[in-house]
């Protein structure tokens, strides 16, 4: 399998907010980057910002501080920056997962970087200048401008997705159950059609309809065996409860010996 590229570095630009910083900081250590960079932030302190966003030490010790965005990214080949105003000049304008491919692709030959600006005002004119795209992220035309923090979460949650891919694994269930094989779902239909009669669910529908929408809403289940199971138990103890309350109930013949011994003793599940 072919290793994912490596991630873009994260540029902040005159970060005011230090809850802003460390927002930053949580979601570059979600999203697997590994470097920040920040150019004369308003605030910096390690401390404070390693207790905003936990465990994330690691990333905290690498920040490096710059006093221009150019000092910062001297040896970075391609950088895409977050803007929510738009251009009249002819520039290179991508949406985020445009811009997150990009990256992707590029990281593999070179130092890129996600450069994202001021929270009141963003990135001056000549900042963008310096960097090879812009990103917008679509929103309310009426109201274009994200948190600093909402705004570099989109970006680093794309650029993730770009470089590890749609693939990556979800954590498997605790207790894996095999799927339920056609006879144990056979089984399911005949004690639930059993218990909707015990309950007089029939008196005024149409049993052979009932019953097909019940196989059609089960077989989209895809149920696992210990899921039938389960609801097999439910029907099975719906007839059992009325049994012990001796409330009389009527089932049609097909269904009145059905989970019974010789002698008219309820089956242990399994030997019906």
């Amino acid at each position: 399998m072919t290793p994912p590229a490596p991630p873009p570095i994260l540029v902040l630009v005159g970060p005011q907010d230090i809850v802003n910083i460390a927002g930053a900081v949580r979601l570059a250590k979600n999203f697997g980057i590994e470097q920040m960079r920040l150019v004369q932030p308003g605030v910096f302190d390690p401390w404070r910002i390693e207790g905003i966003a936990h465990n994330t030490a690691d990333l905290v010790s690498r920040i490096t501080l710059h006093d221009t965005l150019a000092q910062a990214t001297e040896d970075c080949t391609w950088l895409a920056a977050l803007t929510a105003r738009e251009r009249s000049a002819k520039r290179t304008v991508l949406r985020p997962r445009a811009a997150a491919a990009e990256l992707a692709r590029r990281g593999s030959e070179g130092v890129v970087g996600l450069v994202a600006g001021r929270e009141d005002r963003g990135l001056s004119n000549e900042e963008l200048d310096h960097c090879h795209a812009l990103v917008t992220i679509p929103t309310v035309p009426g109201h274009r401008s994200l948190n600093l923090a909402q705004a570099v979460g989109v970006l680093c949650y794309e650029t993730w997705l770009a470089r590890i891919g749609e693939g990556a694994p979800l954590k498997p269930p605790r207790h894996a159950a095999p799927a339920a094989p056609s006879a144990r779902i056979e089984l399911l239909f005949r004690d639930w059609e059993r218990a909707l009669w015990a309950i007089e669910f029939f008196k005024t529908r149409r049993p052979d309809a009932v019953m097909r929408t019940v196989r059609e809403v089960l077989f989209r289940a895809s149920l696992d065996w210990r899921e039938a199971s389960l609801l097999r138990a439910m029907s099975l103890e719906t007839v059992r409860y009325l049994e012990r309350k001796e409330t009389p109930f009527e089932l049609p013949e097909h269904l009145r010996e059905v989970g019974r011994l010789p002698g008219g003793e309820p089956a242990p599940e399994g030997q019906e």
